[in-house]
């Protein structure tokens, strides 16, 4: 079913799909996998399987019985382009998407080649906005170039957990970055200095910055709670975001 969602940068989920596999090191501690597994033990619908990739078909039509517009981040305990899930069943999705104009739809994606093949002569709606998890240079940095090459409204990047300095790169055609370290009892450190260099990209590029967390390390360098260590960068809580549809 939807929820409303803890997480800062959206309002509600939407899981037509759940269950996935771990693909490069941003997969490592999972929440997602975490998640499932207590979901399966409850006894929740559409988590039989745990953490197996599943296609939840009677969720379909949820976003369409909500008339008040808001804000949808689309397979939170999944990867919609996962290579299990049919090219069939992704344009059911978008043709849902589709219909509940009302709404605005974020999907994120490990698998951008993947995303951009699917995209690849298909009309994405407007009120969709298309985006790639980015944790370190290797893995994630292809993933944006992949997503430049998609014809959609918004396209975003997730980068988190941040990894490593990502270096300088290319900022074109994107209009949103999302910032955070990790959490969890074994959560990676994120150095302040990996933030300042993506802090300055987006403002050189006029690209709406996020930054979600600090997660389980602290911008001095201490392990602590996520909510101890808080969301202010820079003394500040950084969340600009592209308007929605």
């Amino acid at each position: 079913m939807s929820t409303q969602s803890r997480i800062e940068w959206t309002e509600m989920t939407w899981n037509p799909t759940v269950g996935c596999t771990k693909i490069s090191p941003g997969c490592k501690n999972c929440y997602a996998e975490t998640m499932a597994k207590r979901l399966r033990a409850m006894g929740m619908r559409g988590y039989e399987n745990g953490f197996k990739l599943s296609l939840v078909p009677d969720r379909l039509g949820e976003p369409l019985a909500r008339s008040k517009p808001t804000i949808y981040f689309v397979n939170s305990m999944s990867d919609l382009f996962h290579e299990k899930v049919p090219f069939a069943y992704i344009q059911k999705v978008f043709d849902v998407m589709g219909q509940a104009t009302q709404h605005t739809f974020q999907v994120l994606t490990k698998r951008a080649e993947r995303m951009a093949e699917f995209c690849d002569g298909v009309a994405v709606p407007s009120n969709v906005w298309l985006g790639v998890s980015v944790e370190n240079r290797k893995h994630g940095l292809p993933r944006v170039r992949a997503l430049q090459g998609v014809n959609a409204r918004v396209r975003f990047l997730s980068i988190e957990p941040l990894l490593e300095d990502l270096g300088t790169f290319d900022l074109s055609g994107i209009r949103w970055v999302i910032v955070g370290g990790e959490s969890g009892p074994r959560a990676r450190a994120m150095k302040p200095a990996w933030v300042d260099g993506i802090k300055q990209q987006c403002d050189a590029a006029g690209v709406a910055f996020f930054f979600k967390q600090w997660g389980a390390w602290g911008a001095d360098g201490e392990k602590r709670s996520k909510s101890a260590n808080g969301r202010q960068y820079k003394g500040q809580v950084w969340d600009a975001m592209p308007q929605p549809v």
